[in-house]
C-alpha cells in the first residue's frame, strides 16, 4: 500500500510539472508568433497573425491544475510551509498527538474542499458550463482536475495522520529532518 500511495503522489507531481512545462511551451509559441509577425512587418511583408486563442484561459486553467495536482507530492517532500513552534515546544507524545490532530483537521478541510469542488464540477457538467474565451472550454475539466488534486491532498494528509497515530514518521517530517540535518 505504501508503494502505491507514493507512486500516486509522485505521478501527480509529475503531471503538475508537465502542466507547468505546457504553460511554458504555449507562452513560448505565442512569443515566437509575435516575433515572426514583427519580423514580417519589418520586411514589409504581411504578418502571419499566429496567435494562440484563449491563451490566458488555457494558462490559468493549466496553472490551477498544476497547483492542485502538486499539493500531495509537495506535502510528501516536506515543501509545504508549516509552523512548528508549538509542536517543537511540546514533549514527544503530546507533540505527536498535536500533529495527528493538525493532520486530521487539515484532511477534513481538504476533504470538504474536494467535496465542494466535486459538486461544482458536477453542476458544470450538468449545465454544460463553458469558459467565456474565444475557445469555450468545458469548466468541468479544470474543476475535475482541481477536485482530483484536492482529493489526493486529503488522502496524503490522512496518510500522514495514520502514520503519526501508529507511531511512525510521515514522509513530510522525514523530508524536513533530512533538510535540517543536511542529508
Amino acid at each position: 500500500m505504501r508503494r502505491t500511495l507514493d507512486r500516486l503522489y509522485e505521478a501527480a507531481l509529475w503531471l503538475a510539472a508537465v502542466t507547468f512545462a505546457l504553460i511554458a511551451v504555449l507562452v513560448l509559441l505565442q512569443i515566437v508568433g509575435r516575433l515572426i509577425d514583427r519580423a514580417a512587418r519589418a520586411l514589409a511583408l504581411p504578418p502571419l497573425g499566429w496567435t494562440i486563442p484563449s491563451l490566458a484561459e488555457f494558462g490559468a486553467f493549466l496553472f490551477t491544475g498544476a497547483v492542485f495536482l502538486g499539493l500531495a507530492g509537495t506535502l510528501q517532500a516536506g515543501s509545504h510551509v508549516r509552523v512548528k513552534l508549538l509542536v517543537q515546544a511540546l514533549p514527544g507524545r503530546p507533540a505527536r498527538w498535536l500533529s495527528v490532530a493538525v493532520c486530521a483537521a487539515a484532511a477534513a478541510l481538504a476533504g470538504f474542499a474536494a467535496w465542494s469542488s466535486a459538486l461544482q464540477a458536477l453542476d458544470s457538467l450538468e449545465f454544460g458550463s463553458v469558459s467565456y474565451g474565444t475557445i469555450p472550454i468545458p469548466l468541468a475539466i479544470p474543476q475535475g482536475v482541481m477536485t482530483a488534486g484536492l482529493g489526493l491532498f486529503c488522502l496524503a494528509l490522512t496518510d500522514a495522520m495514520a502514520t503519526l497515530a501508529r507511531g511512525g514518521e510521515p514522509a513530510h517530517q522525514a523530508a524536513e529532518t533530512r533538510t535540517e540535518t543536511g542529508e
